[in-house]
């Protein structure tokens, strides 16, 4: 084979979708998928061959149609699950996520015709992570798919997430990838070529380094205080629970669980998943069903956490007034939890403030109402009303400890901020309520579940994360799980969960990282329109 010939396969290549797809293949196999796989490492290379093919491309049109491609099979691989729930949503979640995604390449291609190629390079870890970032911070975003959450079983590679955080992980990783693609390209000089070289081994073993002493510290320290949690984990069809079993036997089946528990365990809180209870509960109507947990408290002597719809009613003038625009109604409905304590006193609620787009609620209905008809709700409620308060719960331990926690209901787990503040308001725990029994046994749950092991590594919190079926367990402050119970099965999962007062640097500027990249993307962009000017 010539020379010539030589040179013409990587050119018929890079005409082809082949090497977007593959970095489509390669992005949507490095993310979480069942324990058993790990494939986190090929996230360090899979934007290689998209930015390969893109290197030539002058055009916009086959630009956008090659990055789009490749976002689109990334997306469908990771979140192809969505579809058991509601084929619709599934759908659309993947098209509209795959655009979304495509997003930071449209800014590159930009990037590339006013300044070069390799100019564009060396701003897409920039680009890229403050877009992420940025799209997070409107009702519409997903979230689900940041780049570093690829890494969240890795828990070697991404401890130094207490210091940067997710988007400190995305942008380590674009810049490997531009390191690799630099490397492969060849058309540097030796010198050049090992000094990238260098770089890269540098940025493998500076994670494993910290690791290590994260690892070893919290080996060192025994002086944390705990309380002992129990998990109930019903396993009840979200079908069923909704349409089909009724207040009284959802109830029997959670005391009779509840019941196992404290008698063996002796639990200081006990945790029932997401909307555990299936009705408003707390409406006059139903007091004789409040009555009825209330006295379980007691009996328990035990606190109790337990996801529930709620109902308050709203007035014309109230604070709360876009949630009537929502919902039409004089009751603003809330997908929520409370905290029950055996002494009595105040119910303490949250009301969940980050809701799954057009799942849950339809992102700017309380402006334009009609929004509402695009709602493609699973059993249950739709058009649940936004939360406006981030609730530390409190409860005191047997030994008569002041306890505060954090309760996170299911999808607000992928938005580290929004965890953060609850850090930052004195939680020295993380709990979390689910129900993943809408994806049978794909790998969403499992995907789910490893996303929150960076919230506990960034805050340096443990977890105890409970589901209706699915993913129940515990996470240490390190995010290492240490008790785990099965899939499809009633069952109870007791354990101690530390309890920590610290604030890590990332708990203190979450937001650093990502705006200090759109800072520099945006500073790299006025370059790069004076240079072309001149």
């Amino acid at each position: 084979m010539s020379d010539a010939d030589k040179g013409a396969w990587p050119r018929l290549l890079s005409r082809t979708f082949f090497l977007p797809l593959l970095s489509g293949l390669l992005l949507g196999i490095s993310f979480p998928t069942w324990p058993t796989v790990h494939l986190e490492p090929l996230a360090w290379i899979a934007l290689v061959p998209l930015l390969l093919s893109l290197e030539h491309e002058e055009r916009f049109g086959p630009f956008f149609r090659k990055s789009w491609m490749a976002m689109l099979l990334f997306c469908l691989i990771t979140l192809w699950w969505v579809c058991l729930a509601t084929m619709v949503g599934g759908i659309l979640t993947v098209f509209v996520q795959s655009l979304f995604s495509s997003v930071p390449l449209v800014v590159f291609y930009y990037f590339k015709k006013r300044a070069g190629f390799r100019s564009a390079l060396l701003a897409l870890p920039f680009i890229w992570t403050g877009w992420e970032w940025a799209y997070m911070q409107q009702d519409f975003s997903l979230g689900w798919l940041t780049f570093g959450n690829s890494q969240a079983n890795l828990l070697w590679m991404v401890q130094y997430a207490d210091l940067t955080g997710v988007w400190g992980i995305s942008f380590w990783l674009l810049t490997f990838n531009v390191l690799a693609l630099l490397l492969f390209r060849g058309k540097e000089t030796f010198q050049v070529k090992a000094g990238i070289v260098m770089v890269m081994l540098v940025m493998i073993a500076t994670p494993l380094f910290y690791a290590r002493q994260v690892f070893r510290n919290t080996a060192l320290d025994n002086t944390y205080s705990k309380v002992r949690v129990a998990l109930v984990q019903p396993d009840i069809d979200p079908h069923e629970k909704w349409d089909g079993l009724g207040p009284e036997e959802t109830l029997s089946r959670l005391y009779s669980l509840t019941g196992q528990a404290v008698r063996g365990e002796r639990p200081e809180l006990i945790i029932w998943p997401e909307t555990a209870i299936p009705f408003y509960i707390r409406l006059p109507e139903n007091k004789p069903y409040m009555d009825s947990v209330m006295r379980m408290v007691m009996r328990w002597d035990a606190p109790l956490l337990t996801g529930f719809p709620d109902e308050v009613p709203v007035f014309p003038n109230s604070a709360r007034g876009e949630a009537v625009a929502a919902s039409g109604v004089e009751y603003a409905a809330y997908n929520a939890s409370m905290l029950l304590r055996p002494a009595g006193g105040p119910v303490q609620i949250y009301r969940k403030m980050r809701l799954v787009p057009f799942g849950e609620r339809v992102p700017y209905s309380e402006y334009f109402p009609w929004l509402e008809k695009l709602s493609f709700s699973m059993s249950g409620i739709s058009s649940w009303a936004k939360g406006r308060e981030t609730t530390v719960m409190r409860f005191t331990s047997r030994e008569g400890q002041l306890v505060r926690m954090a309760n996170i209901i299911c999808y607000e787990s992928i938005f580290p901020g929004q965890v953060s503040k609850f850090v930052r308001r004195g939680a020295q725990f993380l709990t979390l309520v689910t129900n993943d029994g809408w994806y049978g046994t794909s790998y969403g749950p499992w995907q789910h579940a490893a996303i929150g092991r960076l919230r506990c590594i960034e805050n340096r919190r443990a977890m105890a994360r409970c589901a209706n079926t699915g993913v129940t367990l515990f996470y240490d402050t390190c995010g290492r799980s240490y008790a785990e119970t099965p899939w499809w099965q009633q069952s109870v999962l007791t354990a101690d969960v530390p309890l920590e007062s610290g604030i890590t640097f990332y708990t203190i500027h979450p937001d650093l990282v990502p705006q200090a990249c759109l800072g520099i993307a945006g500073v790299l962009a006025l370059a790069a329109v004076v240079r072309k000017r001149r």
